[in-house]
């Protein structure tokens, strides 16, 4: 299957931006400054977004906005839009704040999982022909930081819908697939610790569900097996062996995303001199748990 190039970004959803671009450093990663959307003759409204660049990818940290106290080094980004379009824009925030809203309700963690894929076009017809449910192809533009300075660069996406869940939502989070060209001379992408790379996420499901989540996924992605794209599929009762003293906050829901690094003994040597917890996956590698990630647990990887 050609139109899968392993993970894009995972969104992790927290309750406060500052707190968590505060954690994100201590764990040595370079974490963008946050922006928040503002609509013509409006305050700030919606989410505020931060970013750890990759080279090829991504994490997202996502916050709820509020109003009357915006995270501390953000930026505003005014969206222009003609007076026309501002009604439907206005209701796509809403419903974007709402949905990030509910995934907090749930829990503080890992809970958007994006492919990557060259082309989107090829994934909305397979979908369609496998009898996914998704909400089509969508153009936006991204911001990105450059040598050249912020720029906005053009992405496609697509999400995947579950029946009975509102747009774009499935049982455990956002899942969807994007498209977009390679961004020349990022920045932002050298990280104190060494990271430089996101490998994949761990999804943990109730047992009993293990086989129709490994179904599910594999309509979505391409073949009927784990792996694919780096979604490891992991049932509750096993999570502690794959990654000791970890417990799911809910069911279903992605418990853990990978990063490979440089140096692991250097990484290793960063997350204890900034007083960060560690323990060893069932496999022998180093990661940070949940508990001290603010709900999803971060695995260093050895670059091969």
């Amino acid at each position: 299957m050609g139109d899968i190039e392993g993970l894009h970004h995972v969104g992790h959803v927290v309750h406060d931006m500052d707190t968590a671009t505060e954690r994100y450093r201590r764990l040595g990663f370079t974490v963008s400054p946050p922006a928040y959307p503002v609509l013509p003759g409006e305050g700030p409204c919606g989410v505020a977004n931060a970013h750890v660049y990759f080279p090829r990818d991504f994490v997202e940290l996502v916050a709820v906005i509020d109003p009357d106290r915006t995270p501390a080094g953000a930026r505003p980004l005014p969206l222009r839009v003609p007076d026309g379009k501002l009604p439907g824009l206005a209701a796509v925030i809403r419903a974007t704040t709402d949905n990030i809203a509910s995934f907090l309700r749930r829990f503080q963690g890992l809970h958007i999982a994006i492919v990557d894929t060259p082309d989107i076009d090829a994934v909305a017809a397979r979908l369609t022909a496998a009898g996914v449910p998704h909400g089509g192809v969508h153009a936006v533009q991204r911001p990105v930081e450059t040598a050249a300075g912020t720029v906005m660069e053009p992405a496609r996406y697509l999400e995947i819908s579950a029946p009975g869940l509102p747009p774009g939502r499935v049982p455990e989070g956002r899942v969807g697939f994007a498209e977009n060209a390679p961004v020349e001379d990022p920045r932002g992408t050298d990280h104190p610790n060494g990271a430089t790379g996101l490998v994949g996420c761990v999804l943990c499901v109730a047992d009993r569900e293990v086989p129709e989540v490994r179904e599910r996924y594999g309509a979505y992605l391409g073949e009927p097996r784990e792996g694919r794209a780096n979604v490891t599929l992991v049932a509750a009762s096993a999570l502690g062996d794959l990654l000791p003293g970890e417990r799911p906050a809910a069911l279903p829901a992605f418990a853990a995303y990978t990063v490979a690094v440089r140096d692991i003994t250097a990484t290793e040597r960063l997350l204890r001199d900034h007083d960060v917890p560690t323990a060893r996956t069932g496999a022998g590698e180093v990661f940070v748990p949940s508990a001290a990630a603010l709900g999803a647990a971060i695995v260093f990887r050895q670059e091969p």
